[in-house]
């Protein structure tokens, strides 16, 4: 068994939905650990009965990588051997059971542009960013693997099963008061999609706990958010130094509402990646040091 498999189920099984938060809803826990190959990948119960698709989250384990990057580190340009990043990357795909070369990679710059992609877009044997300056993709082509970068900021994972379409996005604080997770539905809806039809997973990310932000974050949020959302996605730890408390699953699962996605095709991993660094990299808990995680959909060939 990997190091640290042990403490990853723990991570998953530890969750307990807070029946008081606005995004709880009955189900329990969404996240399991799939380690039937040599890569374990966080899965999601909700996405489970969609055999057209498949959805995998990465973790710290069963990479290359060394040092602070230990070991699965898939993040390019941080200071890790690219030889490395590239194995990491082949042995995720052998594990959503795709190719490799049909990932798509985007430059994330915690914007809030998003984009269709098709086979034009595909990473090939050098695994090459095509797409520089997006956070967001969507598309209806089978085989291609849409992976997008994380290591605390939030995962939204979309699905269709009606029009067979599927998206993954990259929401920080800048891209949440931006709105990206309703931009990307706006894009799965130019291709037949219907916001009633779609389901959604706010993946492993900093929970409220964790994320501690200034004031002029706070002032972000109250231009994007209702104010009778206020009270669900932040609160004032500290009124002095004028330090709040942030919940960005919080403000994305508003924000689904909102783009007129149903309460209960919305699902919270209540996984936080600042709370488990050992196993999931968390660019806070590391003040940096660290690695890449990655969300990985596809539509499945069969």
């Amino acid at each position: 068994m990997l190091y640290g498999i042990n403490e990853l189920y723990r991570a998953a099984s530890s969750i307990k939905p807070d029946p008081d938060k606005c995004y709880y809803h009955a189900g329990g826990n969404i996240c399991y650990i799939d380690d039937n190959s040599e890569v374990p990948l966080i899965r999601f119960w909700p996405f489970k009965k969609h055999n057209w698709l498949s959805l995998g989250f990465s973790t710290r384990l069963g990479g290359t990588s060394k040092g602070h990057f230990a070991s699965l580190n898939l993040g390019f340009g941080r200071g890790d051997a690219s030889g490395n990043v590239i194995e990491n990357y082949k042995r995720v795909a052998r594990a959503m059971n795709g190719s490799y070369k049909n990932l798509v990679l985007s430059g994330q710059v915690h914007g809030t542009k998003v984009i269709y992609a098709d086979n034009t877009h595909t990473a090939g044997e050098g695994l090459s960013k095509r797409l520089e300056g997006i956070d967001g993709m969507v598309t209806k082509e089978p085989g291609l693997i849409l992976a997008t970068s994380y290591a605390d900021c939030v995962p939204l994972f979309f699905a269709d099963p009606v029009n067979k379409i599927i998206a993954s996005s990259h929401s920080g604080w800048r891209g949440t008061t931006g709105f990206i997770g309703s931009k990307t539905i706006e894009k799965m809806q130019e291709y037949g999609s219907r916001p009633e039809d779609i389901e959604c997973i706010i993946g492993p990310s900093i929970c409220q706990d964790c994320y501690e932000v200034s004031k002029d974050v706070i002032d972000e949020i109250k231009k994007a958010y209702p104010e009778n959302t206020w009270k669900d996605i932040f609160y004032c730890k500290d009124q002095k130094k004028n330090k709040y408390q942030l919940d960005l699953w919080a403000a994305n699962f508003h924000q689904m509402l909102l783009a007129g996605l149903k309460k209960e095709n919305i699902h919270v991993s209540g996984l936080c990646t600042c709370c488990n660094n050992m196993v999931l990299f968390s660019h806070r808990a590391s003040g940096g040091k660290r690695g890449n995680l990655n969300g990985f959909i596809m539509i499945n060939n069969h």
